[in-house]
């Protein structure tokens, strides 16, 4: 079989579907060099800055290792930005969908909310709210998003930086990537680990 039989997927039978299961299993493999491929065109993305897009997000994944920061906050890291491209009003939200079955909840959690929190950076500079981040006041992972912001996102635009280049992070990014999806012992609802350890 090279395709289903089906022109309306209520018309697909086993078959069909055992077909399209395998092929799309096979599909799943190539995510994380599918994922690397995408974070190589953020260097194309959004100038202006003194580094592209891409040097923002390695520059910010450099700083979270050499924090001492384990695999799942550094490819959070890496990736938090991957949507810039693709989702420019909610990159946040986008990126955090992309992560959200391989990662801890923490972590995704944040990349999620990224965006409100960045505000308080700049916010008042272009007429948004800079304390939007207070909407989520009191949940159990507000001071980690502070901390991702301050440490490692918005100090992340040095052009003298020594960052580190996609290759290091690829083999982490694959291992990821190779995780069963929504495995629980993986998402880990509710549950902490320090970003940083310093």
């Amino acid at each position: 079989m090279h395709q289903v039989k089906f022109t309306a997927m209520a018309d697909g039978d086993k078959e069909d579907y055992d077909f399209l299961t395998a092929q799309e299993i096979a599909h799943t493999r190539g995510t994380a060099d599918r994922l690397l491929a995408a974070l190589v065109e953020l260097d194309e993305g959004l100038s202006g800055y003194q580094i592209t897009r891409l040097g923002h997000s390695l520059q910010s994944a450099t700083r979270a290792e050499r924090d001492g920061a384990d695999t799942d906050w550094i490819v959070a890291t890496l990736l938090h930005d991957i949507g810039d491209i693709y989702a420019p009003y909610n990159h946040d939200e986008y990126a955090a969908a992309i992560l959200r079955p391989f990662l801890r909840e923490q972590c995704t959690w944040v990349v999620e909310k990224h965006g409100d929190f960045q505000l308080v950076y700049y916010g008042q500079h272009v007429g948004a709210d800079p304390e939007k981040r207070q909407a989520h006041a009191g949940h159990r992972y507000f001071d980690d998003c502070a901390t991702f912001c301050a440490r490692w996102d918005q100090a992340s635009f040095d052009p003298a930086y020594d960052t580190l280049p996609v290759s290091h992070f690829a083999d982490r990014v694959r291992e990821v990537f190779a995780r069963t999806p929504y495995d629980p012992g993986v998402i880990r609802a509710g549950e902490r680990e320090p970003l940083y350890r310093a």
